[in-house]
């Protein structure tokens, strides 16, 4: 079996960028390819992150066999047609979150994956690494107790809305489509099972997309996990997995920066409300230390990598990206 994975990138927007530097310092992938739908734009993005080959236009990259893998950053909307375009082609798929607009859309792209003998992973970088890793291990050791809460936000501030199409309601765009799927993603990664009840409220932007949207989800274990997302909201952007018998904190989940990941073991003594002078004595927190250097998108592509190459399981299973999706689809109808 080879021990390298040849990457094609399709789109040459910001997150390609980020996914072509991450490929840069990987072990086990190379860029050997990119696709654009202007021949201006894929050379110049060749020629930045030192790509032999560049096309002008989608059909053509599909049909180049210089790659085995393809990495699919297009607009949400684009992302059911090309990938099953990618698949029987005889390529590999990491396609960028969410997998499709709707459940229907995926459980196609998936059910042809199989048809075709291709690997096809949703890509939440985060789930490859290992920081989320270790704060799944933790949780699963019981050092938390049961879990009673999963706290999370992602939100960032846009100061161009125009041609961003995270703000185009005919792309599919709004924040619980571009990262209210991270915090879904992660609560029923931790709850280890679907929510029963869920329900989502937001505020719209005048383009007609959620610019902010909260949601709560109650799970048949009776766990709650809530979460906010934002396009013009500034926030900690932590996780917070909250248990019986104490509390995690990710004080950066979705990005963690290469050498620096943590996941921090805390305790809390609430104070005695009759006695507002009382200063309970809380010990001292556990911090778990993650110290990979590899950048974000790099330990994601090894992570596809080992799926393709390797046979291992994917950090993102079939099961798990469905589930996710008929979450988000239910969620979207409700805003």
């Amino acid at each position: 079996m080879p021990n390298t994975l040849r990457w094609g990138i399709l789109g040459t927007g910001n997150i390609a960028k980020q996914f072509a530097a991450g490929v840069q310092g990987s072990a086990r992938g190379v860029l050997a390819a990119v696709g654009s739908r202007s021949t201006e734009s894929a050379a110049a993005f060749a020629k930045a992150y030192n790509i032999p080959v560049a096309h002008g236009s989608y059909d053509a990259m599909l049909a180049d066999a210089s790659y085995d893998a393809l990495y699919l950053s297009l607009p949400n909307t684009m992302h059911h047609e090309w990938t099953i375009k990618a698949l029987r082609a005889g390529k590999h798929v990491l396609c960028e979150k969410p997998l499709s607009v709707t459940l229907d859309e995926a459980r196609e792209m998936l059910a042809v994956a199989e048809e075709c003998g291709r690997t096809l992973i949703e890509a939440f970088m985060y789930r490859a690494h290992p920081q989320t890793i270790k704060a799944f291990q933790l949780v699963r050791s019981g050092v938390i107790g049961n879990v009673k809460l999963i706290r999370t936000s992602f939100c960032y501030r846009v100061r161009k809305t125009e041609g961003n199409i995270r703000f185009d309601a005919s792309l599919a765009g709004g924040a619980l489509m571009d990262v209210g799927c991270y915090c879904l993603s992660l609560s029923r990664m931790i709850a280890g099972e679907e929510p029963s009840a869920m329900h989502a409220v937001a505020f719209r932007h005048p383009s007609g997309v959620d610019e902010q949207t909260s949601a709560v989800l109650k799970f048949p274990s009776g766990a709650i996990a809530e979460f906010t997302v934002g396009m013009m909201t500034q926030a900690d952007n932590a996780a917070y997995i909250c248990g019986d018998e104490g509390y995690l904190k990710l004080p950066v989940p979705w990005k963690p920066v290469p050498g620096h990941g943590e996941v921090i073991l805390s305790h809390s003594i609430p104070p005695r409300q009759d006695d507002p002078a009382a200063k309970p004595v809380l010990p001292e927190p556990t911090i778990y230390r993650i110290n990979d250097q590899r950048p974000l998108y790099g330990i994601e592509a090894d992570a596809f990598a080992d799926c393709v190459l390797d046979l291992a399981p994917p950090f993102v299973s079939t099961q798990d990206t469905l589930g996710n999706m008929a979450c988000l689809e239910i969620l979207r109808g409700q805003i």
